[in-house]
């Protein structure tokens, strides 16, 4: 290939595909598509980690990207945020993602066929990745945690309007009694265990217009509201169901922060970093894991 021509793609994956990168189309649903944030240096040193930051229902992805940036580069860290459109299925749904199905749309399957397509596009083996979402973000958060545990390092649940408890009696969304019949998922509470979590809401975060289900409305069912009438109120009932299963938890009730995703993130990163920092130290002492 003529030298030219190389320098000319060195260029392109500089100012494309690496930083913060343009929007790409999934390969699997062009429907869907994603942005990344990508460590300049990416290839120099040790593999890097995976997080994921998915938006709420104002689908605000770049500005997560944006915000974890910085995180990404002194951690040695791919960001990614991918986009789900409203009314997808011309409907103008805009919270079909937060249940993670509508209609024939497995969202947790479009998820991990966009992680194996960045795995591919840099050439890494991405088993396992953090996941950060608040608002719808936070919706779809702790539900693709319930889903599948075994590909996440860590998961951040930030103030989710709605919460499914683990509670064996009740239908999906509100309960877990019929995710075999719906997922063709077994609930792997044992996976979850070892799942290192995070839950987090602002203080301030009491509106309830936008979180309070009415009867005849897409999402209402039986049960809609049991677990309270706040952001704060429904986190906490999540904790409590998860802590009931043996899920260790930290809860972040932050003083004097309404409902803004961005005021929260730092506290996220602090996580995240605790989280990835004995992560890596058991991965230069594989004894260390072993004894744990």
């Amino acid at each position: 290939m003529p030298t030219d021509q190389v320098r000319l793609e060195d260029l392109e994956r500089q100012i494309y595909d690496l930083g913060h990168t343009t929007v790409f189309a999934s390969r699997r649903d062009p429907r869907f598509s994603y942005c990344l944030y990508v460590p300049p240096d990416l290839g120099r040193g040790h593999a890097p980690d995976l997080v994921i930051a998915m938006h709420g229902t104002g689908r605000a992805f770049m500005t997560y990207r944006d915000g974890f940036a910085e995180f990404g580069r002194w951690n040695n860290c791919i960001i990614l945020c991918p986009p789900f459109p409203v009314g997808i299925r011309g409907d103008g749904d805009r919270d079909g993602f937060k249940y993670m199905q509508e209609a024939e749309i497995r969202y947790d399957d479009i998820l991990l066929s966009i992680v194996d397509e960045v795995g591919e596009r840099y050439g890494l083996d991405i088993t396992r990745f953090a996941l950060f979402g608040f608002s719808g973000g936070g919706h779809f958060t702790h539900r693709f945690l319930i889903l599948h545990p075994e590909r996440l390092w860590a998961a951040s649940i930030g103030a989710p309007g709605s919460v499914t408890l683990l509670d064996p009696t009740r239908d999906w969304w509100v309960g877990i009694r019929d995710i075999k019949e719906r997922f063709g998922i077994t609930v792997d509470v044992a996976a979850m265990q070892r799942v290192p979590v995070q839950m987090i809401v602002g203080a301030a975060d009491l509106e309830t217009w936008e979180i309070t289900h009415r009867k005849g409305s897409p999402h209402w069912m039986p049960g809609a509201n049991d677990a309270g009438r706040t952001r704060p109120q429904q986190l906490d009932s999540l904790r409590r169901s998860f802590e009931d299963a043996g899920i260790r938890v930290r809860f972040d009730l932050v003083p004097n922060v309404p409902h803004d995703g961005n005021q929260v993130v730092s506290q996220v990163q602090d996580f995240f970093a605790d989280v990835m920092k004995n992560r890596r130290s058991m991965r230069m002492n594989p004894g260390a894991m072993k004894a744990l």
